[in-house]
């Protein structure tokens, strides 16, 4: 995925909320990988076992059309990517609607080549993580490619909910 995905659609919204998006109307993609860079962090919904959904916040960074973010296997929100990789990733905003789509992937390979520029981008945005400045040896990571992104905003829903479509594709 590129920092300029394919041309923007409107998003579907029911005819009852009379919604009038046009191509003037719609958000950019800038508009999106703005927030997604400058946010603390990701709201990760995930599925439990008993088909529940589970939402949690994790720390992450978006780099090249990606959001890589890490956590224990002992945590339920990572146990259950390793059941089903689908999720739904929001940011906190009561304004601003920013929702992923897609599958995620587990990278366990250090020579990745996202290894390293994760690491960085890491460290510049939660410096408290690295009190010595010193970077960590590899962790695994997991990466999700969105396959479909929504955008909107608040103050004008009625003409800008629009929605990206990507093809799926790993790593």
């Amino acid at each position: 995925m590129t920092n300029d995905p394919s041309t923007p659609r409107p998003a579907h919204i029911p005819a009852d909320y009379e919604v009038r998006v046009t191509p003037d109307t719609m958000l950019p993609w800038s508009f999106v990988e703005e927030r997604l860079q400058k946010a603390l962090n990701y709201w990760i919904a995930s599925i439990n076992p008993n088909g529940h959904p589970h939402v949690r916040p994790v720390d992450g960074v978006w780099l090249e059309g990606a959001l890589i973010f890490g956590g224990s296997p002992e945590t339920r929100w990572v146990r259950n990517l390793q059941n089903n990789p689908n999720v739904s990733v929001n940011l906190g905003s009561e304004e601003e609607a920013i929702i992923l789509e897609g599958a995620v992937e587990f990278i366990t390979d250090p020579n990745h080549a996202l290894a390293r520029p994760s690491v960085q981008a890491s460290m510049a945005k939660y410096p408290q993580y690295y009190p010595d400045g010193k970077a960590p040896d590899f962790l695994p990571f997991w990466l999700l490619r969105p396959t479909r992104v929504y955008a909107w905003t608040l103050s004008s829903f009625a003409t800008n909910p629009t929605r990206w479509n990507f093809p799926a594709r790993n790593g």
